[in-house]
């Protein structure tokens, strides 16, 4: 910012409360009466990922480093910022949330440059700002981001203790279980046969390598868990994926536990980005929606893993660092289990998809 003027916006707004309280209704109804063409809408996490991309392609500009030369310290982050704030003066941020270690120890940076180009934010969370990437690791860096943020929007809390998207009424079911498989495939076969095409495998091209897709038929696609949450993809490949399809089958979901933490995360991560992008999901598990993730005594494989991860990161065995403990994956899962029950709603159904 040296030699640039500091722009002085409104303050934003910090939404936060626990999940199907209406935080993300509210937003979208201040999003969408604000008669502004520079805004955007989006999900952080989605945001992130852009931030990350844009990063690459700054660093991409920069000269090559010449043999006995030295190369000056530079950072990338001034120069997204500009961009962001020249296409957006307002962001509007759904489920406000930390979870990866190259997020958290950006943040405070990026958010105070957009600050300082008149950057507002509107932001929901299910978590207040304090409690932003608990427990993770090197947190001490990522506290001061904490104060950026409050000094720059109002903390409202929007918590009545109920979750109205529970209460939704449940016109079709869309969440098989194991006993109704036969229900499920018969779904499947109606809605193939609406499609009017036929059924063959898909090979989507993204970021340089190919994401397979098991079954599509027109704007209907089918995989299995595993396609999904056990294969190493991340909210970037169901972006994707989700531009693809609008309507997508999930079979053989398991009962998840700490063992599965990082297919856990993944499944997480995946309803978000169908949810924000209001595509239409049938999944068929092993166990009830509300018994999909289960805090379960570790293997000892598992704590000789997670001991060898804790080395591997230079940590003490007895950090004071929770990260083995579900903690974090047991809060994202409410809000997954919330959304779920939505998504299963007439009225979700009748939701155009999103454009990207």
């Amino acid at each position: 910012m040296f030699g640039e003027t500091v722009v002085k916006g409104p303050r934003g707004v910090y939404l936060c409360g626990s999940v199907g309280t209406g935080k993300t209704m509210l937003m979208d109804l201040f999003f969408r009466h604000l008669e502004e063409k520079k805004k955007l809408r989006t999900h952080f996490n989605s945001f992130m990922l852009d931030v990350h991309s844009r990063i690459h392609e700054v660093k991409k500009t920069l000269p090559r480093r010449t043999e006995g030369s030295k190369q000056r310290p530079f950072d990338p982050i001034a120069p997204v910022a500009r961009q962001i704030s020249q296409e957006a003066w307002l962001l509007c941020f759904d489920e406000f949330q930390v979870t990866d270690i190259a997020d958290a120890m950006i943040l405070k940076r990026l958010f105070t440059e957009l600050f300082h180009r008149g950057v507002v934010v509107f932001a929901t969370s299910n978590r207040p700002p304090e409690d932003l990437y608990k427990n993770g690791l090197q947190r001490s860096n990522f506290i001061p981001f904490i104060d950026v943020l409050k000094e720059h929007c109002e903390v409202i809390r929007l918590d009545s203790g109920i979750d109205y998207r529970t209460a939704l009424p449940r016109e079709g079911t869309t969440f098989f279980s194991v006993e109704e498989i036969t229900q499920f495939e018969l779904v499947y076969s109606n809605m193939i046969e609406l499609e009017g095409q036929g059924v063959h495998r898909r090979t989507l091209r993204h970021l340089g390598r190919d994401l397979s897709v098991p079954e599509a038929c027109g704007k209907i696609a089918r995989f299995s868990f595993a396609d999904l949450c056990v294969q190493a993809l991340g909210a970037v490949d169901y972006l994707h994926i989700s531009r693809e399809f609008d309507y997508i089958f999930i079979s053989d979901i398991p009962q998840m536990s700490l063992s599965m933490k990082t297919a856990a995360r993944r499944f997480i991560t995946l309803i978000d980005t169908f949810y924000d992008r209001k595509v239409k999901l049938v999944l068929q598990a092993e166990v009830p929606a509300d018994d999909l993730f289960v805090t379960g005594q570790l293997t000892q494989r598992d704590v000789d893993n997670n001991m060898a991860l804790m080395d591997d990161l230079g940590m003490q065995q007895d950090s004071d660092v929770s990260l083995f403990t579900g903690e974090e994956e047991l809060f994202a899962f409410r809000r997954t289990l919330s959304r779920l029950a939505e998504m299963q709603t007439t009225e979700y159904w009748q939701t155009l998809k999103k454009p990207v």
